[in-house]
């Protein structure tokens, strides 16, 4: 051990800052206390370090003075002290002991550490005890701490603390402390101000401070380490699931890049994972490094999440004022979100995404095969749970690796969750509509790709829903996920004669948002932009008649979509297809158009004669038997003209199907309605194939 020792300090010589080495030989006697140990290690310091002894000197005056005499014969005392000075320590230190199995033959040795992945593998095969969240020891604590620190609160304010305090804490011990001692510093005691401080909870100034300390400790202070430690946690802070550790390092690897990297292989060759995550251990929760691709990573807490909220406002250049603390939330997760967005963006733009599609032939046949591992046992894996996680219905299905054909380690998440993000991102001004029309390019391979690994987040080969591809291109996609002001932006701005969208985009984009989206989408494409006027005519109401018919229950709200009606009855009246409209709606029995149009037209004298125009629409509601729109219809005025069209060719109108629904529908008319039938019409009694018609 002598020889360790003189050969430590011969090797550090020449180094600056110069390592210090301090030892210590214990012997069968009493110098194997802890406390000689300590006493000389401090000396060594003391010797070889001049600045410490002032520190020494008014640490000791300082214990003196509150009461402890002789604070260099505690153990505990000069425990703390050794650990203090340690920490303000700017070069390498070496500690030796020799003989400790001098001390007691009983000696047992305890090493606490973060489990970063060097010391780990370091302490292989060293027993260890890993010491995980738990509810329960959290509220233990918690419940410590209040009674300990505010005692002076009522009983009913205590418990609603230590009820928020243990649900919150995850585990993190320091976080209760310093919300415990705000809470005192702020001297909060009735039960609705506390309800109101807990309900907001902001992040302890003093926490803030040490994760500040913790970074700049991590990256030694260096400002590239800080950039890639504060981007990975910016990434964490806001993904929508926990990352795997090459997730992570490819997508801070692509965001530090700076737009340098364009292809797939290019950038997995500046990937570096094990800095990565020395740079973030403090923040993040225990990890396997073993499995890099197990999806693991997520903040140690939520008050990280807080931090990296408010250190990402200030790069973005927030000012620090008396409001930020309200507007931060907002600004600061919409800027991340547009961050994380757009590294998905860039990652599905590389240029192997877009050059080789997802599957193989072999993967394209497997998926039509039944999915469970046995085909010929036992069938009941196959039968539906409704209760079942898309995790448990997908265990034994057969799979497939994206990075195998090339696409890399980030290629499923932001394939699985731009989408998300991009709803998520308000301001054009955070996106590049160019890009948008890349990804979402028609018939792309690109758009093929995503759209094909979207609807398999975790790689089973079987599709969890329908997303076809050739249906879809920017404005598609944009109607479905975009923000609002996204999407009038794209409407205004793009120039849709390329071949990035589909011949008629605004009404392929109005189908799928009929089918799956918002309705209030359809408002901004019908009334925004350059593509309004492809909506402004009969397809558009058709097609929202038709998908009204199809999936009306999928929206609890259709008024969104039939009142864009009111917008066009000029024109429906000038190129006469307000008849036709009437008659489209009559034949679905779609009333909530029916009762829009005649509601309009008691108000509107041109449009109640183009509704009249023709004679087609109690006709189009008896053949397909809804009643209660030839009910509607013909208590409307100036429509008894429609039963003579009806009556004068009943026989040529398919009378085996429409004369009973007639019937039924005359025996539901009051007296006085039938009197105004029968005169208005002339009915007279006929008799046509069994059926009577009363007049």
């Amino acid at each position: 051990m002598a020889f360790l020792v003189d050969e430590l300090n011969r090797r550090n010589e020449h180094q600056l800052p110069r390592p210090k080495v301090c030892y210590y030989y214990c012997h069968n006697d009493e110098t194997g206390q802890a406390i000689h140990i300590l006493s000389v290690l401090i000396l060594a310091l003391l010797e070889q370090l001049a600045g410490l002894k002032r520190t020494f000197y008014e640490w000791y005056k300082e214990k003196q003075a509150s009461g402890i005499l002789e604070p260099a014969t505690s153990t505990r005392m000069l425990e703390q002290f050794l650990e203090g000075a340690l920490v303000t320590l700017d070069r390498l230190l070496f500690i030796v002991i020799d003989g400790l199995d001098e001390k007691t033959p009983r000696l047992k040795i305890v090493l606490s550490s973060r489990p970063e992945e060097e010391i780990l593998e370091q302490l292989d095969q060293v027993p260890r005890i890993n010491m995980e969240s738990n509810a329960n020891r959290d509220a233990l604590i918690v419940q410590h701490t209040v009674e300990g620190q505010l005692s002076h609160l009522s009983a009913d304010v205590k418990a609603l603390v230590t009820e928020t305090l243990s649900r919150l804490a995850q585990g993190s011990a320091i976080w209760a402390k310093m919300v415990v001692e705000l809470i005192e510093v702020r001297e909060i005691r009735a039960l609705g101000p506390m309800r109101l401080f807990l309900n907001e909870l902001p992040l302890p100034g003093r926490l803030s401070s040490l994760y500040d300390t913790l970074l700049l400790r991590t990256s030694s202070n260096d400002p590239e380490n800080q950039n890639l430690a504060t981007m990975a946690l910016a990434l964490l802070a806001v993904a929508c699931r926990p990352l795997s550790i090459q997730e992570l390092a490819w997508a801070v690897t692509l965001a530090a890049s700076q737009n340098k990297v364009v292809t797939v292989s290019a950038l997995g060759q500046l990937v570096d994972h094990q800095r990565v995550m020395s740079l973030i251990h403090p923040f993040i929760t225990r990890i396997d490094f073993a499995d890099t691709r197990k999806r693991q990573v997520q903040l140690v807490h939520q008050s990280v999440r807080e931090f990296i909220m408010r250190k990402w406002s200030h790069l973005q250049g927030t000012a620090s004022s008396q409001a930020l603390d309200q507007a931060i939330s907002h600004h600061s997760m919409e800027t991340l979100e547009a961050f994380i967005l757009d590294i998905c963006i860039k990652y599905l733009l590389l240029h192997e995404i877009g050059s080789s599609p997802l599957f193989s032939e072999e993967q394209i046949a497997i998926e039509e095969l039944p999915q469970d591992a046995d085909l010929f046992g036992d069938r009941e894996s196959f039968e539906y749970d409704r209760y079942c996680t898309w995790e448990t219905w997908e265990e034994n299905m057969i799979r497939y690796d994206p990075t195998e054909r090339g696409f890399g380690e980030f290629f499923v998440y932001a394939s699985s969750c731009w989408l998300k993000h991009f709803g998520a991102t308000e301001s054009e001004l955070l996106l590049s509509l160019a890009e948008i029309e890349s990804l979402c390019q028609v018939g792309s391979i690109r758009l093929h790709n995503w759209i094909n690994q979207n609807c398999r987040p975790d790689c089973a080969i079987k599709a969890r829903f329908e997303f076809h591809s050739p249906l879809y291109d920017p404005l598609g996609i944009t109607s479905l996920y975009g923000s609002d002001s996204i999407l009038r932006d794209m409407l205004m701005n793009s120039n849709f004669g390329e071949d990035k969208y589909l011949p008629a985009t605004a009404i392929a984009a109005a189908d799928q948002v009929l089918q799956w989206g918002d309705l209030s989408r359809l408002r901004i494409l019908f009334l925004d932009g350059k593509l309004k006027h492809q909506l402004q005519n009969l397809e558009f109401f058709q097609l929202t008649i038709r998908q009204w018919s199809n999936i009306g229950a999928r929206h609890h709200d259709w008024e969104v979509a039939f009142g864009l009606v009111d917008y066009v009855l000029d024109t429906l009246v000038e190129d006469q297809w307000g008849n036709e409209l009437l008659c489209v709606a009559a034949r679905a029995g779609c009333m909530p158009m029916i009762e829009r149009l005649l509601n309009q037209a008691r108000h509107n004298a041109t449009l109640r004669t183009e509704l009249l125009r023709g004679f087609q629409s109690i006709g189009e509601a008896i053949l397909e038997n809804h009643l209660d729109v030839v009910e509607y219809i013909l208590s409307e005025e100036g429509f008894e003209a429609h039963l003579h069209y009806l009556n004068s060719h009943s026989e040529s109108q398919c009378s085996a199907f429409w004369f009973p629904a007639y019937n039924r529908a005359y025996t539901r008319l009051t007296v006085v309605e039938r009197q105004h039938w029968y005169e208005s019409s002339r009915v007279t009694p006929t008799r046509t194939t069994g059926t009577s018609l009363q007049g």
